[in-house]
């Protein structure tokens, strides 16, 4: 079994690069299946921003680059979360 790196344990990521022809919705399929690898206690946001610095310059266009910068972007948003989360407890 090939081991991955630190950010991307099971190379995930570096294996969405290789695929030919690979479409933004397989690169979100994977995404979520590298965030759901990380082990606990990773801080995702630190270990994303290393995987987006090392792939953006060789691969600005490629749909796994876009998704990994969306995903950054979703993680720096801050605000008011809706939804049963954001209603008091009894």
């Amino acid at each position: 079994m090939k081991k991955g790196t630190p950010e991307d344990p099971k190379g995930l990521v570096a294996e969405a690069y290789r695929i030919e022809g690979i479409t933004p919705g397989e690169c979100r399929t994977i995404f979520l299946d590298w965030a759901l690898s990380l082990p606990d206690g990773s801080d995702s946001r630190t270990v994303l921003a290393v995987l987006v610095e090392r792939h953006d310059s060789q691969a600005p266009d490629h749909p796994m680059t876009q998704v990994m910068r969306e995903g950054l972007q979703a993680m720096s948003r801050t605000g008011r979360r809706g939804g049963w989360r954001s209603r008091p407890r009894d």
